[in-house]
């Protein structure tokens, strides 16, 4: 019998570009055919034969209460009976906005958008705008959205300006985008005592969750926030990952360091599009209507998405919420991790909050260095074989998993048992 998956895969290909709208979900790195999902409940995805799956990607991250929560399925349907949108101002943008700036003590003001790659985007040029400056340092293996100037890889030495890694992005663009390793603050002051004048905003993923799951290194942090203070230039954390993800005030939160600009996304639309990005009074001052930097935006604070968003951000403040995400997350790690030490693989993992990471390496990576020194196909054999015991994660060895509040320690043990089974096998 034809699987739904690959019949619908073979029909989109012919009016979609690669047969998916987001490169990733075509399972280009993993191989095979990707996964046609109809319906989600809790912790649990469908794909289109009726093949049920424990879902460790969480619509890459948003689901943090779980697919279909009541509450959240009730706002959205209450604020779409009203309307699917204005294109004007609503009360409930203002609780929104209210509730962000109350959850982080980082946000003097806050401008919604719809997108991540929105948020980045926007937080860059509001940098540049406000110290007028053009250049950006970001880090390999950080992924801030697909515009022009992050779309840049490093080359080989700790100063070499990028060169695009898409077409269609020029050079002259990229040329402004420095790309420095993740972890190195020996580097990041290199850089700083080299160009710190011509820096305008350094932008960084203060958990990285698009090289997989890698923590950063408490110098790292620190070293940043110390020189662009001194040098005047803009730190920009982009929480759209980690943001509500690591706890309640996020990775800036967790690790203490306090940013000019924060961009969030996923969890803070429950599901829709929904992002953000905020910070310091005196620089979101220099937005229009107020300032010179220009951003706007027609479904900016549409009243569904935000809906949406505000009940999962009041879902997540209730007590005990991120400690039981937290102890899901670590029984996970470590019942893998034990698994994989009985049966003699390489293997190793990590979790913060409720993000995880899996390596097919003997030691948890610290850079991006170390992510790619892994064993591709190993993870890649490993993901098949998951998705034949009813495990769904995502389909790349170099993204981060989640769980949710709808995970219970029975599906975290059902995880481990698949995996038990696979590695009692491994060749």
């Amino acid at each position: 019998m034809t699987s739904q998956n690959q019949t619908l895969f073979d029909q989109s290909q012919r009016v979609i570009p690669g047969g998916v709208n987001s490169p990733v979900r075509a399972f280009k790195s993993v191989g095979g055919t990707p996964l046609f999902f109809k319906r989600g409940q809790g912790a649990y995805v469908w794909d289109a034969d009726d093949k049920r799956y424990i879902d460790y990607v969480n619509s890459w991250g948003p689901m943090i209460v779980g697919h279909c929560h009541p509450e959240v399925v009730k706002a959205v349907q209450d604020a779409a009976a009203q309307s699917l949108g204005f294109g004007a101002p609503t009360a409930a943008e203002l609780e929104i906005a209210e509730l962000l700036c109350k959850i982080l003590p980082s946000l003097e003001m806050v401008r919604l958008v719809s997108s991540g790659t929105e948020a980045t985007m926007t937080a860059i040029r509001l940098a540049r705008g406000f110290t007028g400056r053009s250049r950006i340092i970001k880090f390999e293996g950080c992924y801030h959205g697909h515009s022009d100037g992050l779309l840049v890889k490093a080359g080989s030495g700790a100063l070499t300006f990028g060169q695009p890694t898409s077409s269609g992005v020029p050079e002259e663009i990229a040329a402004l985008t420095t790309v420095l390793d993740y972890n190195d603050a020996a580097g990041l002051e290199k850089a700083f005592a080299e160009i710190g004048d011509e820096i305008a905003a350094v932008i960084v993923e203060p958990v990285a969750g698009n090289m997989n799951l890698i923590l950063p290194k408490p110098e790292f942090l620190a070293a940043m926030r110390k020189l662009c203070t001194k040098h005047g230039a803009v730190l920009i954390l982009d929480e759209v990952m980690s943001g509500f993800r690591v706890g309640l005030q996020g990775a800036h939160g967790h690790y203490d360091i306090q940013p000019d600009l924060i961009t969030l996304g996923k969890v803070m639309g429950g599901g829709l599009p929904a992002a953000a990005f905020g910070g310091r009074r005196d620089i979101m001052q220099c937005l229009a209507p107020l300032g010179g930097v220009y951003q706007a935006g027609t479904l900016s604070g549409n009243p569904v998405a935000v809906a949406a968003g505000l009940t999962t951000l009041k879902l997540v403040q209730a007590e005990g919420f991120y400690e039981n995400l937290t102890q899901l997350a670590k029984q996970l790690t470590e019942g893998l991790t034990a698994s994989a030490a009985k049966h003699g693989i390489a293997f190793s993992a990590q979790s913060i909050g409720s993000m995880f990471g899996l390596y097919f390496s003997a030691n948890v990576p610290t850079s991006y260095t170390e992510v790619m020194a892994g064993d591709k196909e190993a993870f890649n054999r490993f993901f098949h074989a998951m998705l034949n015991e009813g495990v769904y994660l995502a389909p790349s060895a170099f993204e981060a998993g989640f769980v949710s509040a709808a995970h219970s320690s029975a599906d975290i043990a059902a995880t481990i048992a698949a995996t038990d089974k696979i590695f009692a096998d491994w060749k």
